[in-house]
């Protein structure tokens, strides 16, 4: 694989001593992996956040290679992962994405809303201004994976909102996570409990 390309870090996971691996959705090329030298490094290290926006070059010599990558920043959500309800759903968005979509299939609809979902986030002062673009997005994942036709009113107050949100809750366990790691679900959990108490 040799590609370059805008892209959303989703994952980055350590390898070896200094190294990175990380999971990165793409418009035309959906999810890719590549291995980022020195990707826990002073240098790097702040880039290898999930939830950025990076260009991206992959290079392999063999498609049983995985491709080196080479990234640079292009726009940073660092500054939201000290808030804890922003962090909580940026972290959720892009386990959630990682978690389930299949390598090298593109899903252009779901790169657009990923991208809108992480910069709504990072733009509104509250989660009256992103909550519903999360279900939008947990509502397009569904539909996109074939896992039905869930259309969420988006016009609704922050309360119906969240009653939508909970209500995703079953169907991305039981359809998009099932067998997943705990963990995954988890971080839905989190979040749940973080929205829940701000609009109590």
């Amino acid at each position: 694989m040799n590609l370059s390309a805008p892209a959303i870090l989703i994952a980055s996971r350590p390898h070896g001593e200094n190294a990175s691996i990380g999971r990165l959705l793409t418009e035309d090329h959906g999810l890719v992996a590549g291995y980022v030298p020195g990707g826990r490094g002073k240098r790097m290290g702040p880039v290898m956040i999930p939830g950025n926006a990076v260009a991206v070059e992959l290079r392999s010599k063999s498609d049983t290679q995985l491709p080196f990558a080479r990234l640079e920043l292009a726009k940073s959500r660092a500054p939201w992962m000290t808030e804890p309800l922003p962090a909580a759903a940026i972290a959720w968005a892009c386990a959630l994405t990682a978690s389930t979509l299949p390598e090298r299939n593109p899903y252009p609809s779901l790169y657009t809303a990923l991208d809108a979902l992480l910069e709504a986030i990072c733009s509104a002062p509250s989660a009256r201004g992103w909550l519903a673009a999360m279900v939008a997005y947990e509502a397009v994942l569904l539909r996109e994976l074939g896992y039905g036709g869930v259309k969420p009113d988006l016009t609704a107050q922050l309360s119906k909102q969240f009653e939508a949100f909970r209500g995703l809750h079953r169907p991305i366990r039981d359809y998009l996570l099932a067998g997943s790691d705990r963990d995954v679900m988890a971080a839905r959990t989190a979040l749940g409990e973080r929205l829940k108490r701000m609009i109590e």
